[in-house]
């Protein structure tokens, strides 16, 4: 089935070039910027616009505790106008932001973050090797944070579902073949010396992205440096996400799926590996083309080239996945696939549209393409502001019909009554002697001035 017409919509992204001040864009089908949020701190991935119009803004802290490619530590949710209505920071000695973010329905957060274990932990839970000179390993926890204080409300801990085979004297001793809803702590190098200003990391997993699926009360994440993804279960409590039991699956906080490198619990080989630093994780959404199937970006599909890839995930009725007969999660291959002129080392991301076609983002030559599932280009934007190596994590497109107001553009007071009062109201406005109304705005650009006055008396004439 082709669709081939381009997706009506807003796409949002936040160019990088320096640690320092950048801006998000919000750009219309034509590729004109149609409104521009500036901030003091480089981006740590990608915006989230809303739906009455505020974003959150995930960024990075001027001295990040953790410090390696990725890195953030801070996020703001804003309005239209910029003003920030709250400003989080997660950088302290055991938790450090990094990467991605998700908003969740209720106005929480779910945030990607290092969490510090010295050497000594690590080794007694069985992990044999440290691979950098901090003596550091830094595993991954994911945090919701309530919008309203910040506080940590639902936390995930990876450290609290490991397995190894070295030996029953530590803990979590077990078959790793038998248990794929466990991490092998010995998988994969704990960081290295030569990431970062700062020299050495202690990064394990490299979660670069996060998603979560209102649906099924389940989240998704990805891994860089481990080549897979993996789904984990949200509607546990924190004593359940902290077991192997409880929640809606019953699974508790293990692992409910991954895919993309089932030799990480030693099944099958390096030639079974599909997935190789991959980015851009998320849902199809309910009722866009290939709805409840994964998307992502393959850093290093094949001969160094990008793809993107679209899966059928093993699911059942009740949100549980099911094992292949070989003990493998499915599938053996991809459902849909984009594989041609989007080539990127690093970051990159991939979302399905409403009408079928399918934004992707080449993060390190700034350019973002629209394609149809036949794999036509057509939308082509490239980002340049005149500033060497700029790029762009992850961009998104929100289609044309997204924003909810709660209001009737001219109606000031609100009477629900479009007359001389609200012209009234709007001079106010623009005096200075009455604080802002979004009503005010009739024209939507961002500013109450004489434009909207002469919108709002133009209605009044003709109504």
């Amino acid at each position: 089935m082709l669709f081939p017409q381009i997706s009506e919509g807003y796409t949002i992204f936040t160019p990088y070039a320096d640690i320092t001040g950048t801006s998000t864009y919000l750009l219309d089908t034509a590729g004109n910027t149609i409104h521009t949020w500036i901030h003091e701190r480089a981006p740590a991935s990608m915006p989230y616009l809303l739906s009455d119009s505020t974003i959150i803004y995930p960024y990075r802290v001027e001295n990040p505790t953790m410090e390696v490619g990725g890195v953030g530590g801070g996020i703001q949710y804003l309005d239209w106008n910029g003003n920030v209505f709250w400003d989080y920071q997660i950088t302290d000695e055991t938790y450090q932001h990094h990467h991605d973010i998700e908003p969740l329905p209720n106005g929480n957060v779910l945030a990607i973050v290092w969490e510090k274990k010295t050497s000594s932990e690590a080794f007694e839970m069985g992990r044999q090797v440290i691979d950098n000179a901090l003596n550091q390993m830094w595993s991954t926890a994911i945090l919701e944070l309530d919008f309203q204080t910040g506080d940590i409300v639902w936390e995930w801990h990876i450290w609290d579902h490991l397995i190894q085979d070295i030996g029953d004297e530590y803990p979590n001793f077990g078959v790793i073949a038998e248990h794929p809803e466990l991490f092998n702590i010995n998988c994969g190098n704990a960081g290295n010396n030569a990431g970062g200003p700062q020299g050495a990391n202690g990064d394990w997993m490299h979660i670069n992205a996060i998603d979560y699926n209102v649906e099924l009360d389940q989240i998704a994440i990805s891994s860089r440096v481990q080549n897979e993804i993996f789904i984990i279960d949200h509607s546990t409590t924190n004593l359940e996400a902290a077991s192997h039991s409880g929640g809606n699956s019953g699974n508790g906080g293990d692992f409910l799926y991954r895919w993309g490198n089932p030799e990480n619990y030693n099944q099958g080989d390096s030639l079974d590996k599909i997935l190789s630093a991959q980015h851009g994780l998320n849902w199809i959404p309910t009722g866009y083309p290939g709805e409840g199937n994964l998307i992502l970006f393959n850093n290093f599909h094949a001969e160094g080239a990008s793809a993107v890839l679209e899966i059928v995930t093993p699911i059942n009725e009740n949100g549980s996945y099911n094992l292949s007969g070989n003990g493998v999660y499915g599938p053996e291959s991809w459902e849909w696939g984009y594989f041609a002129d989007i080539t990127t080392p690093m970051q990159g991301g991939a979302f399905r549209l409403s009408n079928g076609n399918t934004l992707i983002t080449q993060t390190h030559t700034a350019r973002i393409i629209e394609v149809n599932m036949s794999g036509e280009i057509l939308w082509d934007f490239s980002y340049e502001s005149g500033i060497a190596n700029h790029w762009i994590a992850r961009a998104q497109k929100y289609p044309i019909d997204y924003f909810t107001t709660s209001y009737t553009l001219g109606d000031v007071n609100d009477d629900g009554l479009i007359n001389i009062l609200d012209v009234v109201s709007t001079v106010n406005i623009v005096l200075g002697q009455a604080d802002w109304v979004d009503a005010a705005d009739y024209n939507s650009d961002g500013v109450i001035n004489v434009l909207d006055i002469v919108s709002i008396v133009i209605i009044i004439l003709n109504s």
